[in-house]
């Protein structure tokens, strides 16, 4: 067994170890089997001791694999709650659900909460860990809780959105792995609150209720409504699903494009505050015709004034790097459809894709003195 068998990019090295877990008992079972020591703030390890597969869509290993265990993510089970009386359905799901399709199904019911997150590859598990977001939406608007199991102490822990310490692209169980160099809370179920179509409608009742209000430009233009805009959530479903296609980010296996990690690259966020002057405006850190969006702060719904987010995007292509770029013997390459997405043209290895992700990164670094951050896990890699 591969990792390029098991991974959306389809590159990686050999499993050693590897171990199946079908249930969320199996699932404990293995993470208590392989306990970690409490990080002491030294350096994190370089390479993980126990690797946790599930959807496989952000992770980059290298070509030598993995020598140690590593655990196949395969939970399943959704557990649908009647609505309250304001038409709230809580729902909770095991790790191992595929995200979208556990979106399509909360499509068919008429609720209201994840239909922008529409086509995202991966596992329901791994959503919270990046806090997956798209067209407007984030994991973290809908979640409530998340059931995690602490490999250093082998307890459960129910882990409220406030405590996750959400943020773009990021939560408190991200940073806690970057810390120790290795995965530290194992989610085991994740519970979202939805709106229902109508006060007080049968949770098993399918529906084309309006959605979350529209707030991404794009997504906005492609509906043909302004944005706040409420759309029932099967359109806002389609429309997405149409977006993320005609840039490659559906999977297909006839297309290359979509032989990827979704974004390789984060959109920055840069710091509005210097040491010497105090505060300071967007148009003194960024480049000049830059794209700036506000940091929501997740708590509030307030945008951040320390911070600001600009386009990976936009960088790149601005570096001199269009769709389609590729270094070397042209095995990797950008998306032909958009510049994000590093992708394998077939029969790319990790050592093609890493190649390709140092040259972008330079070219951005060069021109604007802003380093990208890649989105994936990087496994047994240095960028």
């Amino acid at each position: 067994m591969r990792f390029a068998d098991l991974t959306t990019l389809r590159v990686g090295g050999p499993i050693a170890h590897p171990h199946e877990a079908r249930t969320r008992g199996e699932l404990v079972d293995f993470v208590r089997a392989h306990p970690m020591q409490e990080p002491t703030g030294a350096a994190p390890r370089k390479t993980p001791d126990v690797l946790f597969v599930a959807g496989g869509s952000n992770l980059l290993v290298a070509d030598d694999g993995f020598d140690g265990p590593v655990c196949l993510v395969r939970t399943r089970g959704i557990d649908w709650q009647k609505p309250d009386d304001s038409g709230v359905v809580r729902v909770t799901v095991e790790a191992g659900e595929d995200w979208d399709a556990f979106v399509a199904q909360t499509v068919d019911r008429g609720l209201s909460g994840l239909e922008a997150l529409s086509g995202v590859p991966g596992s329901v598990g791994a959503t919270p860990v990046q806090n997956v977001g798209a067209y407007g939406a984030e994991v973290a608007d809908c979640l409530t809780h998340v059931l995690a199991l602490d490999r250093v102490t082998g307890e459960e822990h129910l882990l409220t959105a406030d405590r996750l310490g959400f943020g773009y692209r990021t939560s408190v169980l991200k940073r806690s792995a970057a810390e120790a160099g290795a995965v530290r809370w194992v989610v085991l179920a994740v519970t979202f609150d939805l709106q229902s179509s109508g006060a007080g409608a049968a949770a098993d009742a399918p529906g084309d209720g309006a959605g979350a209000a529209v707030r991404y430009r794009q997504l906005a233009t492609a509906l043909d409504v302004d944005l706040g805009t409420r759309v029932p959530v099967a359109q806002v479903r389609r429309a997405v699903l149409d977006l993320r296609a005609s840039k490659g980010m559906v999977l297909d296996a006839a297309d290359h494009d979509t032989w990827s990690a979704g974004s390789f690259f984060t959109n920055p966020i840069l710091s509005l505050v210097d040491d010497a002057v105090g505060r300071v405006t967007p148009a003194d850190v960024l480049p000049e015709g830059a794209p700036s969006y506000p940091v929501l702060d997740h708590r509030t719904g307030e945008a951040d004034p320390a911070v600001v987010k600009t386009s990976a995007a936009w960088l790149i292509e601005r570096a001199g790097f269009s769709r389609g770029y590729s270094v070397g013997d042209g095995l990797a390459s950008l998306s032909t459809k958009h510049t994000l997405a590093l992708t394998n043209r077939g029969e790319a290895r990790a050592r093609d894709l890493v190649e390709l992700a140092r040259h972008i990164r330079a070219g951005v670094e060069e021109a604007f003195g802003i380093v990208l951050v890649p989105e994936p896990n990087l496994v047994g890699i240095d960028l």
